[in-house]
């Protein structure tokens, strides 16, 4: 079966609300330009509308993401950034234009090829049984995983644990997810999130405080096939530090409001 015809354009209800499942592929990239053509064959063995952001690359990857737009442009769009701003910045504007091209969810894939797009059918037919659910990948890490980060994450783990009074969010910094498009955009109109490797531990703990709903997947994760990564363990480190103060002190002030949620089931 063509996976594009079985999850597009498929009605639901939620709520007495009929949503409209529509979904498509959201790949940030920067500087990726060996992986990201590995990644996107395997994500376009789906059949499914992919947009790649370009958050401002060198002048190598661009040349590489425009070929792969044009050799594939049935599938592919490419959206370009003049800047880097970061992966949760290029994040947010892919969102936006998608949302604005009116699908109604974003399947959202790391360039580097970390996750396991095998798994994307699990995560799309999850999606479309929870439409207004933010799905998020749990990793299964293999032996490829760096130490320090897989520490970190539990770190991370236990003050987003804090800062919700929930134990909802299994892993708030896995970038393999399905965004209910309309209900996310609205928050970033609403809130301000970081713009960096800081935005997806941001944007869930947001989701959750506006009352959304979250559900994890277990899916498998490796570290990445071209040895590119951009997360700087010092300036990111300082960022995720202060967006987690930051969170602690808005937790203080939805206090009674989470708490409330909390007693009330």
């Amino acid at each position: 079966m063509d996976l594009n015809e079985e999850y597009t354009q498929v009605d639901v209800f939620v709520s007495n609300k009929e949503i409209s499942f529509n979904p498509a592929i959201l790949i940030p990239v920067y500087n990726h330009e060996k992986a990201v053509v590995t990644t996107l064959e395997s994500v376009l063995a789906h059949s499914l509308p992919i947009l790649l952001v370009d958050d401002g690359s060198d002048r190598v990857c661009q040349q590489v993401l425009e070929e792969l737009r044009d050799s594939h442009s049935e599938h592919v769009s490419l959206l370009r950034l003049d800047n880097n701003g970061g992966k949760g910045a290029a994040v947010k504007q892919g969102l936006i234009e998608l949302h604005a091209k009116g699908y109604s969810h974003a399947i959202q894939i790391d360039a580097d090829g970390q996750h396991d797009t095998d798994d994307l059918p699990t995560f799309l037919a999850t999606g479309q049984r929870y439409p207004s659910t933010l799905i998020s990948g749990c990793p299964d890490y293999d032996e490829s995983v760096p130490k320090l980060r897989y520490y970190s994450r539990y770190l991370t783990s236990v003050w987003v644990w804090i800062n919700t009074l929930s134990f909802e969010i299994n892993d708030s910094m896995c970038g393999f997810r399905v965004y209910p498009l309309a209900e996310i955009v609205t928050l970033l109109e609403q809130e301000k999130c970081g713009d960096r490797m800081d935005f997806d531990i941001e944007i869930m703990v947001r989701w959750l405080w506006r009352g959304g709903k979250v559900k994890g997947i277990g899916t498998r994760v490796n570290y990445p096939v071209d040895g590119v990564s951009h997360f700087n363990a010092v300036h990111d480190n300082v960022l995720i530090s202060w967006m987690h103060t930051r969170l602690f002190f808005g937790m203080l002030l939805r206090l009674p409001t989470l708490l409330r949620r909390k007693l009330n089931g």
